[in-house]
């Protein structure tokens, strides 16, 4: 079984956790996932089978995008309602005041990322040391906050979400962080659920209950995505059939015997490749006026 399956993961399973129910119920072995999403965390989880595992290191739409809740007064040393409470303090902001730090936080920014993450440091997961109790410094990152926006905001509770679409390595729960911090009175993300990634959106998924449901029907294949979608920011090329064997055999195919004749194409442009018939073989990279292989898929 080779594709993507787009799983709307439940609240209280780790990405890994998620991967081992697909892998249970396809039986497929080869398997992985394009960007983890926390426990606590639901929404939209890119799951790869078979051949699509190897589109792992290669996808370039890594943007995602999320509604968060969040709760203004209070810290947390997760930066989330499920840690230990570091500070409380009474918040008495406005919706205009919480609206008016917003600009602050798109576009460019850096950010630290959080003790409770994966990200490595010394060979280290950060999370491995917040555990023993460790804090360490770390360097800021830059991260691309493409919207953000207050969805709602309650007075009385100081309670609110937020829309946001970001780039890939962005916190939200740092983001949250920050605002409160830009606020004086503090801020905890309180539910996080991920709407859209690497161009797939909730109403692409289907949850593990529905899964397990097709799993007894044996159609879970119905709602297998082609590996092919995770690469529609690359123009889809054509070939002949003699073309599609040279190309599928590692061969480089003139450019100029291809769709690509007459055009001016900068080296390096990548390229869906497909036969005659609409079958994806591969990535195709264009240089020195051959169209190379870049990744196969079909075989």
């Amino acid at each position: 079984m080779n594709g993507v399956l787009i799983i709307d993961k439940p609240q209280g399973f780790t990405s890994f956790d998620v991967i081992a129910v697909v892998r249970k119920l396809t039986g497929q072995r080869k398997t992985g996932h394009t960007g983890t999403l926390d426990p606590n965390a639901t929404g939209v989880l890119p799951v790869l089978l078979g051949n699509a595992t190897k589109a792992q290191d290669l996808i370039v739409n890594h943007d995602k995008s999320y509604i968060a809740d969040f709760h203004l007064g209070l810290t947390t040393d997760t930066l989330d309602i499920w840690g230990q409470v570091k500070t409380q303090a009474e918040s008495r902001c406005t919706q205009a005041a919480v609206e008016a730090v917003l600009p602050r936080f798109r576009g460019d920014i850096e950010q630290v990322p959080p003790m409770f993450s994966a990200v490595k440091q010394n060979g280290q997961r950060l999370y491995a040391l917040a555990r023993q109790g460790r804090e360490v410094a770390r360097e800021k990152r830059r991260v691309t906050v493409y919207a953000l926006t207050l969805a709602a905001f309650d007075e009385p509770t100081q309670r609110g979400t937020l829309h946001i679409a970001c780039s890939k390595g962005t916190y939200v729960r740092t983001v949250i962080d920050d605002i409160g911090a830009a606020l004086g009175v503090g801020a905890v993300m309180t539910a996080l659920r991920r709407t859209a990634a690497c161009g797939y959106t909730l109403g692409d998924c289907v949850t593990l209950d529905a899964l397990r449901a097709l799993a007894e029907q044996g159609s879970i294949a119905d709602r297998l995505r082609p590996t092919e979608t995770l690469f529609t920011v690359y123009e889809a090329l054509t070939v002949s059939g003699a073309q599609a064997k040279r190309f599928c055999n590692g061969a480089a195919l003139d450019a100029d015997r291809t769709a690509l004749r007459g055009r001016e194409v900068p080296d390096g442009t990548r390229f869906r490749v497909k036969d005659p018939s609409g079958t994806f073989l591969g990535l195709g990279v264009l240089k020195d006026g051959a169209l190379r292989v870049f990744k196969l898929f079909l075989v």
